[in-house]
């Protein structure tokens, strides 16, 4: 296993042993252990329960929600990073807090909340904010630390180290830190000048993309919405690939030829003949089980050949993904995207949920400090600027689970037939 360095280990508040503790001896955790036990008691995550993977958390009687997507994302980041001589503790955690930002009704809020908010939004530097100052934990005088967790910990989080502004003034779509926490990505990239995201976190996003296209295409299978019939027929898979490549990257060709391997897996021919018998959920547990083992398998394996035995962690080693085991999870993502994410009745909600993200935002602002959580008040409170406000506001609506937003909104919409 990798040698991580007092370095890696370091908090940006220091911390003393904890004072209630009989036998502090008996505690033999490493500090990443202790840190992915932060995040998996924090409520930030816990609150991910009531937030939408694919459909709603109340479509359905076992819907995935981000809190199960994300349990899944950790349990393959783990796999992943044992194989590979990570910190598995370190893989399991960035896992676990890889969509803790998103906002309700996951990438659609994002986009919302990017949308009506100057200051911007962006899910994973959202992530970055909940983890390092608004998860109530460490407190330091009147400054809150969130989670303190360590350097390496906060690393494998970042999944885009870079603000949302470059040095030019140009604007990034992607980014794991907002500009007003530049010091704190500072830190945390100490010693580290590019861009590379740390291996723990590119294990991290592959794994997303595993539990993505392999879970979520299972319950598009189960909702009815997806068929892998269409495998088989060639003409609609030709126009798939084409979708699939303009929205995901690489080439039509290219994820035709995985439709073909992916149908010489008699695993595969059972889930297209899905039919709710007790036979064919048992044959579609086995295909997820047999896809995640076949991803992990390869990712694994190329990306130790690559390194020739050197040993691997954090800046030192790079995830090596084939290019047609990526191009297999490219296909079943462009399946879960195009079947199920633009349906017209989806996109129908989509448009819904927009408009209770707009009208809770306007409430919020409207009213603050008083409509605000009493946290959110005293931070408000405290801004020195109109933007820094707005940031206060942003932060609220994202802490929402989709029910508290929803009775938001609805409270919003009397209130305003009211005055009205």
């Amino acid at each position: 296993m990798y040698s991580y360095s007092a370095e890696d280990a370091e908090r940006f508040a220091p911390e003393g042993p904890k004072g209630a503790q009989i036998a502090p001896e008996t505690d033999t955790r490493g500090a990443f252990a202790r840190d992915r036990a932060r995040v998996l008691h924090s409520a930030a995550l816990r609150r991910l329960a009531d937030k939408t993977q694919v459909v709603g958390p109340q479509d359905g009687d076992t819907p995935r929600t981000r809190l199960t997507h994300s349990l899944e994302v950790a349990q393959i980041s783990r796999g992943i990073g044992e194989g590979l001589g990570l910190d598995p503790d370190l893989c399991e955690l960035a896992g676990l807090s890889h969509d803790i930002g998103h906002p309700p009704y996951g990438h659609n809020g994002e986009r919302a909340l990017n949308d009506v908010a100057e200051c911007g939004f962006e899910g994973n530097a959202q992530t970055l904010r909940i983890l390092a100052r608004l998860e109530p934990k460490v407190l330091v005088g009147e400054r809150s630390f969130g989670l303190n967790l360590t350097r390496a910990s906060l690393d494998a989080a970042c999944k885009y180290p870079r603000t949302r502004t470059n040095a030019d003034g140009s604007v990034n779509a992607k980014y794991s830190a907002y500009d007003e926490d530049a010091e704190l990505l500072a830190w945390i990239r100490r010693g580290h000048n590019d861009e590379r995201a740390p291996i723990e976190a590119q294990v991290m996003d592959f794994s997303d993309d595993i539990a993505y296209s392999v879970h979520d295409v299972e319950d598009g299978i189960i909702s009815g919405r997806i068929s892998l019939k269409v495998l088989w027929d060639l003409v609609e898979l030709a126009a798939l690939a084409d979708k699939g490549a303009a929205a995901f990257g690489g080439t039509a060709d290219s994820l035709v030829d995985a439709a073909s391997r992916l149908r010489s897996l008699p695993s595969i021919s059972h889930a297209a003949d899905f039919n709710y018998t007790l036979a064919s959920w048992a044959q579609l547990k086995q295909l997820t089980s047999e896809l995640v083992g076949r991803y992990i398998g390869a990712v694994t394996e190329a990306t130790r050949v690559a390194a020739g035995g050197e040993s691997m962690g954090r800046m030192h080693g790079d995830l090596v993904i084939p290019a047609d085991i990526e191009a297999e999870v490219r296909l079943l993502k462009t399946v879960a995207v195009l079947y199920v994410m633009d349906a017209p009745a989806h996109l129908a909600r989509q448009d819904r949920q927009r408009e209770r993200i707009f009208r809770v935002y306007d409430y919020l602002s409207a009213g603050a400090p008083g409509t605000l959580d009493t946290i959110y008040q005293q931070w408000w409170l405290t801004a020195e600027t109109p933007r820094e406000r707005e940031r206060v506001i942003v932060d609220q609506i994202a802490s929402m689970t989709e029910s508290r937003l929803e009775r938001a909104a609805k409270k919003a919409a009397a209130l305003s037939s009211f005055m009205g």
